[in-house]
């Protein structure tokens, strides 16, 4: 009698070759990757305010949430505008704009704000010195941002 050897047709894949492997190994790799990216920005803030005080290393997700709705509560933006509009009151808007000027060229991250604390510094003028000696002021920082702050308020 003979034996005859039977031939399976399905491919047997070698043991820890197959789909499962190519997954973990890309996980291994991908894994650390997202979890060291995620980690490090979650832990720290960059503190823009140029104040001390404000400097947080959050390194719980609660301090982190504490320390993100501070620094939302007092943006770099909102500092410089609460800055210059003392200075306004304190001395003129000539000086306020020329010191806002200096922080836009100091922090070109504050450009995108010029506008907008211009025309806060002009609505400010305006209640300090009326509208004609407040548009005596105006210059060209932030473009007409000044004027039309001082527009706004007297008319």
């Amino acid at each position: 009698m003979k034996h005859s050897v039977k031939h399976s047709t399905t491919r047997q894949t070698r043991r820890g070759r197959g789909p499962a492997r190519r997954i973990g190994r890309s996980l291994a790799f991908v894994l650390p990757v997202v979890l060291v990216l995620s980690g490090t920005l979650a832990v720290t803030r960059v503190n823009w305010s140029g104040d001390p005080a404000d400097s947080v290393l959050a390194a719980s997700e609660a301090s982190s949430s504490k320390a993100s709705s501070k620094a939302a509560a007092r943006a770099p933006h909102e500092v410089l505008r609460d800055r210059l509009l003392t200075e306004l009151q304190e001395e003129d808007p000539g000086v306020a704009l020329t010191h806002l000027q200096q922080a836009v060229n100091e922090r070109p991250s504050l450009a995108g704000h010029c506008a907008s604390i211009a025309r806060a510094l002009g609505r400010a003028a305006v209640k300090v010195y009326g509208p004609t000696r407040a548009q005596s002021y105006a210059r060209p920082v932030c473009d007409t941002a000044f004027a039309s702050g001082v527009l706004a308020a007297a008319g």
